[in-house]
């Protein structure tokens, strides 16, 4: 069922791409109906629990976490907040290790361990401190240095 309701966004968003489709081609209006068709798209793929591409799971960056320490980013896909930082970020977000919580069940548990049973994201540990949502420029700075 979880699922399901992670998908729910994505497939209401290719649904209604079909059908602007339909709705704008039927009256010749294809260039119309290929541009929202593929703005609908895009915002889909990016709700979709896809987004983001492989990671590595918590289980094994919670172990490399005690050795070393790290900038470690749990986040998920259609967080406005997520998105924020990682446009912040910039190239630098590649040096930090992301966690998608709807992919990994005890990363979801580590978030909501840490802020009083929600989800909310992005959670980040910076050294030892787990932070939640906290300024993209304290996270680039960490970055940056480490």
């Amino acid at each position: 069922m979880k699922t399901l309701l992670r998908w729910s966004n994505a497939v209401v968003l290719i649904a209604v791409a079909g059908i602007m489709l339909a709705v704008y081609g039927s009256h010749g209006e294809w260039v119309q109906a290929v541009v929202v068709a593929v703005i609908l798209l895009a915002v889909a793929w990016f709700v979709s629990p896809v987004f983001g591409g492989r990671q590595k799971p918590w289980s094994v960056l919670r172990q490399r976490q005690e050795e070393e320490s790290g900038v470690v980013i749990f986040w998920r896909p259609g967080c406005v907040y997520c998105v924020r930082m990682m446009g912040s970020l910039g190239r630098t977000r590649r040096k930090a290790q992301w966690v998608n919580i709807w992919r990994d069940a005890e990363a979801a548990a580590f978030v909501r361990e840490h802020n009083d049973g929600n989800e909310t994201v992005p959670t980040v540990i910076l050294r030892d401190e787990v932070v939640t949502n906290p300024d993209p420029e304290t996270v680039r700075r960490e970055l940056v240095r480490g």
